[in-house]
């Protein structure tokens, strides 16, 4: 394993080199040395939250049906019925929110592990796979929940409603003093965090936001570990994904059938990471992403697989209609 982790570092100047090496990274068993355990279980504790948070955003159905009614029909008992039906979605999307947050806290420790010290962005993949696969893990949690929070305008729009009558019912009260149904939903969500909030899903991508901020002030908190470190541990671990779905043996060591999707998924990912982090991005010339190998190795996958993924480059990079970008790049995502 360590040669052929060597042996691709050594091509890291030729990213679209014809060689192809068989690289693996388990990402299926691997666990935690004793040098990765405390960062691992830290990541671990905010990570067992994850799959919980993406049921609830793939479910979330909105109250749209009642304050269409309490809009149209602006009685106490439609007003009142949309605000019952109101006020538990938003106690799910300040768990979102506050999800995201601990993400934030989380992202620059295992970042430091990855990227610090004497070690090669490939000696930290091969000694480090429990914490490389926890980070494979961010990245994917990242692309699903906002892939999902694009599908769901209604998060935005019961957030919205949630804040105008918040403010009307506050003036209202304003002799009277608030119930006590209300004085626990300012309790919940005070002004403060109703901002925040706010902020965060008013982007299209609110998860990779926070991600690619999170590692961005890593880099510049962190002047002691180069920038490089950071975007080549990037560059390095999306080099080592496409290569395992290039080949077929490696596809083969897979245990289970949707380990290759979560490869694909983490793939994308780092390139839509590394645009953001690097700062001429992910699609110039000297980059040392292989765009044009992962964009076709998409376009191979079935479209069910592939389209969100393509979508997610298409739309969420940061400098892919820049001039810099070679045509035949934006050519081949705009197919």
């Amino acid at each position: 394993m360590g040669k052929l982790l060597s042996l691709l570092a050594r091509d890291d100047s030729n990213c679209c080199s014809p060689q192809k090496y068989d690289v693996f990274l388990d990402f299926e068993n691997a666990q935690p040395t004793e040098g990765e355990q405390e960062t691992f279980e830290q990541v671990q504790t905010v990570l067992r939250n994850s799959e919980c948070i993406l049921e609830e955003i793939q479910c979330y159905k909105g109250a749209g049906k009642e304050i269409r009614e309490a809009i149209s029909s602006p009685t106490d008992e439609f007003q009142q019925r949309a605000w019952q039906a109101v006020i538990p979605l938003v106690s799910k999307l300040k768990r979102f929110y506050e999800f995201s947050t601990e993400l934030e806290n989380v992202v620059p420790r295992i970042l430091f592990q990855l990227c610090s010290g004497p070690m090669t962005p490939t000696q930290h993949l091969e000694t480090q796979q429990a914490l490389v696969k926890q980070f494979a893990e961010i990245l994917e949690f990242v692309l699903k929940f906002d892939e999902h929070k694009m599908k769901t305008p209604a998060i935005q729009n019961d957030f919205s409603y949630y804040r105008r009558t918040m403010m009307r019912r506050r003036l209202s009260a304003h002799d009277e003093g608030l119930s006590a149904e209300d004085v626990m939903a300012t309790r919940e969500v005070t002004n403060e965090l109703a901002n925040r909030m706010s902020l965060f899903y008013a982007h299209a991508t609110p998860m990779l936001k926070v991600l690619s901020e999170a590692t961005t002030r890593f880099v510049a908190e962190n002047s002691e570990i180069p920038i490089e470190n950071t975007t080549e541990t990037l560059s390095t671990m999306a080099k080592v994904c496409l290569r395992m779905l290039e080949s077929p043996n490696l596809i083969a060591q897979f245990q289970r059938e949707e380990t290759q999707l979560f490869v694909l998924r983490v793939m994308v990912g780092l390139v839509i990471l590394y645009d953001h982090v690097h700062p001429h991005g992910a699609f110039v010339r000297a980059s040392n992403v292989d765009v044009k190998g992962c964009v076709k190795l998409l376009k191979e996958q079935p479209a069910v697989r592939s389209e969100g993924l393509l979508n997610a480059l298409r739309y969420t990079t940061k400098h892919l209609n820049e001039e810099a970008t070679p045509k035949n790049i934006k050519n081949l995502l705009a197919a």
